[in-house]
């Protein structure tokens, strides 16, 4: 299972699209876990749930997130958790746990950058 976390820096997004890239963590089986980061190729409309679903993506966790590119992710297969904060490593930890849930919290204005959490 590959989940890929919205960050800024060690730390989640505030708003998945501004991201400086995504920390992406893959689950094995025997309960290893790897990562990598991936910088942002750019916000553009429709495309990064597209470039998450060639990376073989299954989940993208974020701080905030419109309600299009939800239901894009969604139509190409990757579940959507919204209202993450904190260190992504903590963030996965909490997630595997199965103590991460999505608010399903809707960022309503695009060009409000940084203010999704409010």
């Amino acid at each position: 299972m590959k989940i890929a976390i919205a960050s800024d820096g060690k730390q989640v997004s505030g708003h998945f699209g501004h991201c400086e890239g995504f920390t992406i963590y893959e689950a094995q089986e025997d309960k290893s876990l790897t990562k990598n980061f991936v910088e942002n190729p750019g916000h553009r409309p429709g495309f990064l749930p597209v470039f998450l679903k060639d990376l073989d993506t299954d989940i993208i966790i974020a701080g905030g997130m419109g309600e299009t590119a939800q239901v894009l992710f969604n139509e190409n297969g990757i579940e959507v958790i919204v209202g993450a904060q904190g260190d992504c490593d903590d963030v996965i930890q909490e997630y595997l746990k199965g103590n991460l849930k999505s608010t399903g919290s809707v960022c309503r204005e695009h060009q409000h950058e940084g203010h999704c959490e409010e």
